[in-house]
């Protein structure tokens, strides 16, 4: 389980992009996050593995974010990042996923192997042998996810995981997040992903909760995503 008590980030110049927020996550529950640009989603997401500094409590399974723990609960978080090319620097796809297990001790072929059952099971088996610099944009980012789910963590938290995705690959994303036990945390503008994936949305405006409840209903309500900022499903017509 995630839980966030009055976490309050901030950059060296003072902004502060995520203000007084506090959510949990249960076991198993995928909740998106919701918000125009700058809202904070993105700093939320830093703020829990330690990249952004920030005041109040993260914890995970019970296990506090400090320094002492941060290598601890890095292996709890898997954070896939908007930027793929944050995570991919081996000379291959497979060498790529495979690092984290490595890291973490698991015997290289150990870790080969199930390196490539998460690129299986992203349907993207095929790049494993090809180098990230020639991946498309949407290549590098199932592969940056892959990396992240070989390493099986308590909680994923992942940003705009369907940019760049053709619809093919966007309808795997979906299907394997659905067939996944893990708690998730999904930052995302694509509010129909959302609706399929995840059961409960946080809405927020300026780094604050402005509302928490089913995507099934704040998703659809026009004046409330409105004054969010985002504009609610169906509300184009």
């Amino acid at each position: 389980m995630l839980k966030l008590e009055h976490l309050t980030a901030a950059y060296p110049d003072g902004t502060k992009p995520v203000q007084d927020v506090s959510l949990c996550v249960e076991d198993g529950q995928r909740v998106a996050l919701i918000g125009a640009n700058g809202a904070g989603k993105t700093s939320l997401i830093l703020s829990l593995v330690g990249v952004l500094p920030a005041d109040g409590a993260v914890t995970v399974d019970g296990l506090t974010l400090c320094p002492e723990n941060l290598p601890a609960l890095r292996r709890k978080i898997g954070v896939v990042f908007q930027d793929p090319d944050d995570q991919l620097f081996m000379p291959t796809v497979l060498e790529d996923v495979a690092f984290g297990l490595e890291n973490q001790g698991l015997p290289a072929e150990r870790a080969r192997q199930k390196a490539q059952a998460a690129l299986d099971s992203l349907n993207i088996g095929a790049l494993a042998g090809r180098t990230p610099l020639k991946l498309s944009g949407g290549e590098k980012r199932m592969a940056a996810l892959a990396t992240v789910l070989a390493l099986e963590p308590t909680l994923l938290a992942l940003d705009e995981p369907t940019a760049f995705l053709d619809p093919r690959a966007r309808r795997t994303l979906i299907h394997c997040l659905n067939g996944l036990d893990t708690a998730m945390l999904i930052a995302t503008h694509d509010l129909a992903f959302a609706a399929q994936v995840c059961p409960r949305a946080v809405l927020l405006r300026e780094g604050r909760v402005f509302a928490d409840g089913p995507c099934r209903e704040l998703l659809y309500d026009p004046a409330l995503m409105e004054a969010c900022g985002v504009e609610a499903i169906g509300a184009d017509g």
